[in-house]
């Protein structure tokens, strides 16, 4: 069955870093477009990444452009997200999705506060 275990979440001030990391299981790892969501209390979740079987990056929206970096190793089956100069705006619950696939995992809590 699929899964998805997101990881690497935490408290970080203003300006820190934090590198996210998703472990996939239960199907073709390297044949998806593997994506980066985000879903602030109150709020619609929202695409921050994402990156396709053939390392096609996309960002979005543009207020991470710079400052994130979506990346996967196929032999680990794994994507990551890598996160630069947080700001409070982007605490959030952050889960990875495989394209085209219905389900989510349990998802990593990112707070930027000092």
């Amino acid at each position: 069955q699929v899964q998805l275990v997101e990881s690497g979440g935490g408290l970080v001030q203003p300006g820190g870093s934090l590198r996210l990391s998703c472990a996939a299981s239960g199907f073709s790892f390297s044949r998806y477009t593997m994506r980066w969501y985000r879903q602030a209390p109150g709020k619609e979740r929202e695409l921050v990444a994402s990156i396709g079987s053939l390392n096609i990056i996309t960002n979005y929206p543009d207020s991470v452009k710079g400052r994130f970096t979506i990346s996967r190793d196929n032999a680990k089956n794994t994507v990551y997200l890598q996160m630069n100069s947080l700001k409070p705006e982007d605490t959030a619950v952050y889960y990875c999705n495989a394209a085209g696939i219905a389900y989510w995992g349990q998802g990593t809590q990112v707070t930027v506060s000092s």
